[in-house]
């Protein structure tokens, strides 16, 4: 399946399993470059979450099947401008959510996200 993340890492994009899809978290990084897509954290968001829907779309699923969402930030003051994305990208009912800061993330990224679907194949 195609992913936006390297091949030679050792997990996989998403796991399925017991009716929901498990997606590693996902950086606002360009596929073929692993570059960022800027700095700015709404720019990284959107990305995090274009690959989301790519690796979902992949299962049969979408946005619409997120159930829970854990978003680790470089800076808890980027929670607004993320709010300003999530509302753009997912509709009510919101997918349960819980943000983290932390001191890193790779690539030197502001926000990284994973979530948990529910896979409509079941």
């Amino acid at each position: 399946m195609n992913s936006p993340l390297p091949a030679q890492l050792p997990f996989s994009a998403c796991t399925p399993a017991g009716g929901f899809l498990f997606l590693s978290g996902m950086l606002g990084h360009r596929p073929q470059s692993m570059e960022l897509v800027g700095e700015d954290v709404g720019l990284q968001a959107q990305q995090a979450i274009d690959h989301i829907e790519v690796i979902l779309a992949q299962y049969g699923a979408d946005l619409s099947h997120v159930v829970k969402a854990t978003i680790y930030l470089i800076d808890l003051k980027d929670w607004e401008r993320l709010n300003q994305v999530w509302c753009e990208r997912f509709s009510p009912p919101y997918p349960s959510r819980t943000a983290v800061e932390v001191r890193a993330l790779k690539l030197g990224g502001r926000v990284e996200i994973d979530v948990i679907a529910i896979d409509p194949r079941r």
